[in-house]
């Protein structure tokens, strides 16, 4: 009886610390994000984003980049479960550009993941840039895509 008892509970609290360690797995954000998406091949090389010194060091706060279907900030903590960007924003890679190019107004052109991704970014870091009177944040694909 006790063998069995003792056998119940093991198995018990290896089930909790499985448990744990995937609800703590599944809600916890890596320090460097690799801002790649599988639904279509990337033109450049991928953006390794620095989510902790985004947060940390320059006081970024969730809402800065995540948002909901309105565009306001979404009010995030540690643990909470985040959609992915292309969730929302469906259609794979960048709005079509180009003189045969379909005439997309900005609400078309944020369907497209890439051109969703690079307006927050290019936006947020033109604004920082303004603020602090620098060029520090960059707003060009070469500053953040690394080559190939």
């Amino acid at each position: 009886m006790r063998k069995k008892s003792l056998m119940v509970m093991v198995i018990f609290g290896i089930a909790v610390l499985f448990a744990a360690t995937v609800i703590y797995a599944g809600t916890t954000v890596p320090d460097v994000v690799k801002m790649e998406n599988k639904a279509y091949a990337h033109k450049k090389g991928i953006v390794s984003f620095t989510h902790k010194k985004h947060t940390t060091d320059y006081k970024a706060g969730c809402g800065d980049c995540h948002h909901d279907a309105s565009n306001k900030p979404l009010v995030l903590k540690a643990g909470d479960n985040v959609q992915g960007c292309i969730e929302c924003h469906k259609l794979p890679g960048e709005a079509p550009k180009g003189k045969d190019a379909p005439k997309l107004d900005k609400k078309q052109k944020l369907e497209y993941h890439a051109e969703a991704i690079h307006n927050n970014c290019k936006d947020c870091h033109k604004a920082s840039n303004t603020k602090t009177g620098t060029t520090a944040a960059p707003t060009t694909c070469a500053k953040c895509h690394p080559k190939k």
